[in-house]
């Protein structure tokens, strides 16, 4: 494995995502011949404006996606990759699905959901050659982030399409778990600081139970009625793919949604119905959103293991950069002292461009608000 690179006291870290620039989201519509060079000169931009601005511990901005999880399209077998005009031919209920749609502001054509037409085999890494190329253009700290594996066993499974290769959600579990974790122990053996798996769809579970099942993240697998068995799947999940894993950090991250700028129609509740699974959960991180409102207190973090940090969600990544970095590290500084020391890094509440073709903010904004957290590691450090 490679040498483990070092990270400061209060380190800055990005959720995952970073705008892309508009050539390469020309390039990927017309399917040019030139997306690789372009996907690799926008992955060094990202990483010189993240360095640039005072990341910590970098991501390569996820530019060779279109969205967090879209990107399984390209490596894995059995998957194809379908907008939600295209799901509206195969869920069950259309007009109901639609209206949802229309309901939580995101436009059928612009979100893409990776969907099973077959038998998952992976057909390359996930995510190591990203890896490889971020390491090789920063000497940083690096993270790598990953779908969830109980976000796929919701998000990727349409009935009429993926019946056939899976008749039983078990079955699925069962792939998912297993490509998940050799895509894990092949980023720890190329020397990765933390490995980040994204699970938004927990929020959705407690705050809205089996309503959930038709939104736009989880396409239309029907869940469980009984929420606290859904729970305890996404915590048995996790723990297969990341339980035995040594010298790389693993972290969970949960949100309440991030495809839209008006808060009214994303997700609200404080994270206290989810803290007894958080805390089931074998990872050594929680990234976690609290510059929303709709987070809730932050003195509810006490519930986590004292062996986890938190990945404190200190800005918005979808409102103007107004934050005082002064306030951010009272803030902070008011929640080491609940939580004890070293256990809190700083990062926005979510990516700043989750879906490519619809960023929650421009890449100015994104630079400024990772100043603001820079700024308040400063004053922290002192």
């Amino acid at each position: 494995m490679s040498r483990l690179r070092s990270i400061p006291e209060f380190p800055v870290s990005v959720v995952g995502s970073w705008p892309r620039p508009e050539s390469l989201l020309k390039a990927a519509k017309r399917k040019s011949d030139d997306i690789p060079r372009l996907r690799d000169e926008a992955t060094k931009h990202a990483i010189e404006q993240q360095e640039r601005a005072g990341v910590d511990v970098l991501t390569d901005g996820e530019q060779r996606r279109d969205n967090f999880y879209s990107f399984l399209a390209e490596k894995l077998d059995g998957v194809e990759l379908m907008t939600m005009a295209d799901l509206l031919d195969y869920v069950e209920d259309k007009a109901a699905f639609e209206a949802l749609l229309q309901t939580l502001d995101v436009p059928a054509y612009a979100i893409k959901n990776p969907t099973i037409t077959g038998r998952l085999e992976r057909t390359e890494p996930l995510a190591v050659r990203e890896l490889e190329f971020l390491r090789k253009h920063s000497t940083k700290a690096c993270k790598v982030t990953l779908p969830g594996p109980y976000l796929l066993s919701r998000s990727m499974w349409v009935k009429q399409l993926s019946g056939e290769a899976y008749p039983t959600r078990e079955e699925l579990c069962e792939d998912i778990v297993r490509i998940l974790r050799a895509e894990l122990t092949e980023l720890v053996s190329v020397g990765v600081e933390i490995v980040q798996f994204d699970e938004p769809v927990l929020t959705e579970v407690v705050f809205a139970g089996k309503a959930a099942t038709r939104t736009f993240m989880c396409a239309a697998l029907a869940a469980a009625a009984d929420p606290a068995e859904e729970l305890e799947l996404a915590v048995n999940l996790i723990n297969r793919v990341v339980d035995g894993i040594e010298g790389t950090m693993t972290a969970i991250h949960v949100c309440r949604g991030n495809w839209s700028r008006n808060e009214d129609v994303l997700l609200a509740g404080d994270y206290e119905p989810l803290l007894p699974t958080l805390a089931k959960m074998h990872v050594d991180q929680f990234v976690l959103e609290y510059a929303t409102p709709r987070a809730g207190p932050e003195s509810l973090l006490t519930q986590l293991p004292r062996t986890a940090s938190v990945g404190f969600g200190a800005v918005n990544p979808r409102t103007d950069p107004d934050e005082d970095p002064a306030k951010i590290a009272s803030r902070v500084r008011a929640l080491a002292e609940l939580l004890g020391p070293n256990r809190i890094w700083l990062n926005p509440d979510c990516g700043f461009g989750t879906f490519a073709d619809r960023p929650v903010a421009s890449e100015r904004d994104a630079v400024r608000k990772i100043e603001i957290l820079a700024e308040a590691a400063r004053i922290l450090r002192a």
